[in-house]
């Protein structure tokens, strides 16, 4: 069995590692591969995104076929996704780019900002009157920043779409479908389907020990394109988007630094759960 991408095949059967094959990569996710990858200590999927490609990651993956995606970049890279004249009152570029560089030195995390009036709509969503944009990043320390820069630097453009690598909850009949954290369950999960491309870690145990205090789960997302007021307490209060990898304990130790307060938002009182390889290696 092979995947095809465009003028590219690349046999299934032959392990590829992040670390030595991130040109290899780079390469078929430009010829149209859906590339799942070693991202920090889990595994995460991520192509070109244009709006064709990121509609057939989410049939793939069981989603709306109109479900907005996310944006990806080497950490150093991905400033331009927003728009940092539409901040709001109390916040400054120059101090959430010095908040996104702390946090992307700690490990992968994930933003929600106002966006840049050249992110298309299939990667944006409304909050109210702000149209913003979300980007997951694997940080610093990650062997993945390679095969991102490469990827860009071979097609050309600007950003990329990554998404969780797992089947959509409603696939998999229920509340939670968590990421993967073992290529053996990506490859139960997705091997067959066309034009898919694992390049694992190294070595996955010593990825995880990388971040001791992670989750192998999808990432902490933090909102900046608002901000709340808490009374008694006078910072600007940034909002928690999802509670991910990264425990809401380390969030705030980070935010307290910059003089900024966290509060929930109403998707992220719940922790996802990791996966548990225990039963079965895929949701189907």
């Amino acid at each position: 069995m092979s995947v095809s991408t465009g003028s590219m095949t690349a046999p299934i059967t032959a392990r590829r590692l992040i670390g030595r094959d991130a040109g290899f990569a780079a390469r078929a996710l430009d010829a149209g591969a859906i590339v799942a990858h070693a991202f920090a200590n889990f595994y995460a999927i991520t192509t070109r995104a244009d709006e064709a490609t990121v509609r057939r990651v989410n049939l793939m993956k069981g989603r709306p076929p109109t479900q907005v995606g996310s944006i990806t970049a080497p950490p150093n890279a991905i400033r331009d996704a927003w728009d940092f004249g539409e901040l709001p009152t109390g916040l400054t570029r120059r101090r959430i780019l010095q908040l996104v560089d702390a946090f992307f030195t700690l490990g992968p995390f994930g933003f929600r900002g106002p966006a840049a009036e050249h992110i298309p709509p299939h990667l944006t969503m409304a909050d109210g009157p702000i149209i913003t944009t979300q980007v997951i990043a694997p940080g610093y320390a990650c062997a993945s920043r390679d095969f991102l820069a490469t990827a860009l630097r071979i097609t050309g453009d600007d950003f990329l779409y990554v998404t969780s690598a797992n089947r959509s909850r409603h696939v998999a009949g229920a509340a939670d479908s968590p990421a993967h954290w073992r290529a053996a369950g990506l490859r139960a999960e997705f091997g067959a389907e066309p034009g898919f491309l694992l390049v694992e870690h190294e070595n996955e145990a010593t990825a995880r020990a990388r971040y001791p205090r992670y989750l192998p789960m999808s990432t902490t997302i933090l909102a900046f394109h608002r901000v709340e007021h808490v009374t008694g307490d006078r910072r600007p209060q940034l909002v928690l988007e999802r509670q991910g990898s990264m425990p809401v304990d380390d969030v705030r130790a980070v935010l307290d630094d910059f003089g900024f307060g966290l509060v929930f938002g109403p998707r992220a009182r719940n922790r996802p759960t990791v996966r548990d390889y225990s039963q079965r290696l895929a949701d189907r």
